[in-house]
């Protein structure tokens, strides 16, 4: 299955889809899982169980700088009025998720490093030698860090899928790049164990590649399909969930190519919005789901709530 974010295609998806499904939640407990603790949350899509895991939380000063490139003190200053957050300060959230299929268990990112994802695991029941797939979104340090724990591999019996272009632009970068050294030591040891996935390409059944570049070279979200159930994982395609989403077109500090970065959040926003796709973001607030409404010029993230209910 080919997934194009275009305005047409998703209209098109979107009437396709019978009124009553788009009307019945689609993110519902999971009974048979014992994630859902608050490092941990679980809820079914279809056959599949699919788990956030919060790896780490951190407040960063300097906000405007990080997520307001080209707005005004006072426009960014109204729109965070506006949504009852600060506006010199944000909260990062770190948040890899777990997907059970029922035949294997795939993890998108590795987060920091720093011990938070063999945690968040735990409380939902796995062991890390268990993970079957390891999903690689783009390769900032905050995705790869877990690959590894004391320079071996966490997830031994995993193979690996990522976008040729992400890791060709990494590994291509000279010693002394600080990506690109984490690269070498984290990801090329596992390279004989590693696909890879372009626009449209499958992980594996129900997974699907979507290119969504900007934010890096290859950053690729994922669009997931059970029982015809869908949700997108937006990886960094947006880092706040409250600027990001107001003003797409404020440049991100993190994004490289940052027109290509709009025009990704952009393209795929507008496609949650028009379908009512619910969608997991690596940075939003945790569980760190939720789903996407236009608003005026931009967006509003609008977090789950009891669609994770049974």
């Amino acid at each position: 299955m080919t997934v194009t974010l275009t305005r047409r295609a998703a209209l098109g998806a979107a009437a396709a889809l019978p009124f009553a499904s788009a009307a019945t939640p689609i993110l519902a407990a999971a009974s048979d899982t014992k994630a859902n603790s608050t490092i941990a949350k679980s809820f079914q899509l279809g056959d599949f169980t699919v788990t956030t895991l919060l790896d780490g939380s951190l407040p960063r000063d300097g906000a405007k700088e990080i997520f307001g490139g080209g707005a005004t003190d006072e426009e960014f200053a109204n729109v965070s009025a506006q949504n009852f957050i600060p506006a010199d300060k944000a909260q990062f959230f770190f948040t890899p998720t777990l997907v059970n299929t029922g035949s294997e268990l795939v993890l998108f990112d590795t987060g920091l490093g720093q011990g938070g994802i063999q945690a968040a695991l735990a409380d939902a029941g796995v062991n890390p030698d268990q993970i079957d797939v390891v999903v690689i979104t783009h390769m900032h340090p905050d995705h790869i860090g877990g690959m590894t724990t004391n320079d071996a591999p966490t997830f031994p019996n995993a193979r690996y899928v990522t976008a040729s272009s992400e890791y060709d632009f990494w590994a291509a970068q000279d010693s002394g790049n600080r990506v690109g050294d984490l690269v070498a030591a984290k990801v090329t040891p596992m390279a004989e164990k590693m696909t890879f996935v372009g626009d449209g390409g499958e992980v594996l059944s129900g997974i699907t590649a979507v290119s969504a570049h900007g934010h890096t070279p290859g950053h690729t979200v994922f669009h997931l399909e059970s029982n015809g159930q869908r949700l997108v994982l937006t990886a960094d395609l947006a880092n706040h969930y409250v600027w990001s989403f107001a003003r797409p077109e404020w440049e991100v500090k993190f994004d490289m190519d940052k027109a290509a970065a709009t025009a990704s959040r952009r393209n795929v926003l507008g496609m949650l919005a028009a379908d009512k796709v619910p969608m997991i973001g690596y940075h939003m607030p945790f569980p760190a789901a939720g789903y996407v409404e236009t608003r005026g010029d931009g967006f509003r993230f609008v977090p789950v709530s009891y669609q994770m209910m049974g």
